[in-house]
């Protein structure tokens, strides 16, 4: 069962020129059209799917501060402010919700770390609050459990996968932008080594500023210019319930299992940082960058199968401008739920959460969320083509930091002062080792 996703409107006949093309339709994509139409820029973006079809509509809503590594907190922060600004700019509603962030535990180990975070957070300006036993287990009132802390962040939210993308692509359209979905970007074309146009299935859109935000698919697409940008996505399976349970957290994150209201009522059900390792071509090619960060995390992961050899998403091939892509070959990336993974987070949840039991399960769908070697993104002007901007590899955390980077991105377009020092995203750090430098949190 897929992942539920509101549609939105394409725009009919594919536009000639364009100040700026945006390659990909997920959040960081459409919050870069939307800043960039803001400044009056005249912008299209291309899709090869849906809007907000793959990760930007099957992750958990959940839009933070709270553990984010360094490099990304103060990206994290204005994108909170965003997320807001942008319902009362646009009138359109991605369910933005500062309901607060709950984080239970009773390891010494994790609280140790979190409270590290606090104390980090604190130094630029950043406040969290760290609970006592008595505390967390009030806060924590609907596991039966009693926990030896946590944590509360009470500026932190949600926001709805399901609308957030569409949403920010309404008010695109409303600004004069063109959208076009089912039309995938096959390649770059250049002149004086400049980018000078994007082709598409449907025809070139002439441009001198071509931004990717592919997601899983954006090694793959620089591999075609002779950028390298090394990438691994894992496949992450999450479970939906229906309304009816009572007094839960907004959204509750422990070892055993993550919870999170959504609009409707129900709760969508994950594990964080679990997943499956499915080998491809392009994974095998970055594997010795990416041994740091799975060596960190290799306990929440498992070995997978042929599923990312049949999507495409990673390959090595190289193909011709006018011929049929692996993106339009594979529309939308909807991979296989892992199943036992599945059982795993339903049972997990109703041991702690009782109250679970008055719902039953609605859907289960599968991502692929892409990771860079230090789980940090890349996003930035690419030195050796110049007017291609990257913004990829959002290690899982691209959703809730998707205003952020948007506006971001719109800033290295139009040359304005940047919402954030650009420096620590810049893609050029991956031509050097990221061995010791993965993100903390």
């Amino acid at each position: 069962m897929p992942a539920p996703l509101k549609v939105v409107a394409t725009t009919p006949e594919l536009t000639a020129a364009a100040d700026a093309v945006i390659i990909g339709g997920g959040i960081v994509g459409v919050f870069a059209a939307y800043y960039l139409a803001r400044r009056g820029l005249k912008i299209a973006l291309v899709e090869k799917g849906r809007i907000g079809a793959e990760q930007s509509s099957r992750n958990w809503g959940w839009c933070r501060q709270q553990n984010r590594d360094a490099r990304e907190l103060p990206m994290a922060t204005k994108s909170l402010d965003l997320w807001e600004s942008f319902a009362l700019e646009s009138g359109e509603d991605t369910g933005f919700r500062r309901c607060g962030l709950l984080y239970l535990s009773n390891s010494e180990e994790e609280l140790g770390g979190w409270a590290r975070w606090r104390d980090f957070a604190r130094t630029v300006g950043v406040a969290t609050n760290m609970l006592d036993s008595a505390e967390a287990t009030e806060r924590g009132r609907a596991t039966g459990t009693r926990w030896k802390g946590g944590v509360f962040s009470p500026s932190d939210g949600t926001a709805d996968p399901a609308n957030a993308a569409p949403a920010v692509a309404r008010a695109i359209l409303k600004l004069g932008g063109t959208i076009h979905q089912f039309c995938a970007a096959r390649g770059i074309e250049t002149e004086g080594g400049r980018v000078s146009g994007v082709v598409t299935e449907r025809g070139t859109i002439r441009t001198k500023t071509a931004i990717l935000a592919g997601g899983a698919w954006a090694s793959s697409f620089c591999r075609q210019l002779g950028i390298r940008f090394p990438q691994a996505s894992i496949r992450s399976s999450i479970l939906s319930v229906s309304p009816g349970a009572i007094g839960l957290p907004d959204a509750l994150h422990t070892t055993a299992v993550s919870v999170t209201r959504r609009g409707d009522g129900g709760h969508t059900l994950a594990i964080s940082g679990r997943g499956r390792l499915d080998p491809t071509p392009q994974q095998l090619r970055f594997a010795p960058q990416f041994l740091p960060m799975f060596a960190r995390r290799w306990r929440s992961l498992a070995p997978g199968g042929l599923e990312g050899f049949r999507s495409g998403h990673e390959s090595l091939a190289r193909w011709r401008l006018d011929e049929v892509t692996p993106m339009e070959r594979m529309r939308i990336l909807d991979p296989a739920v892992d199943k036992g993974t599945i059982r795993l987070i339903h049972s997990r949840a109703l041991e702690l959460l009782p109250a679970l039991s008055a719902t039953s399960i609605v859907a289960a769908w599968a991502a692929y969320v892409d990771s860079t070697p230090d789980g940090v993104p890349g996003v930035g002007e690419v030195a050796t083509v110049p007017g291609f901007i990257l913004a990829a590899g959002f290690s899982g955390h691209g959703f809730g930091i998707g205003p952020g980077a948007g506006h971001l991105i719109a800033d290295l377009v139009t040359g304005n002062e940047p919402i954030v020092d650009p420096r620590p995203y810049h893609p050029d750090r991956f031509l050097t080792s990221a061995w010791g430098k993965v993100a903390d949190f």
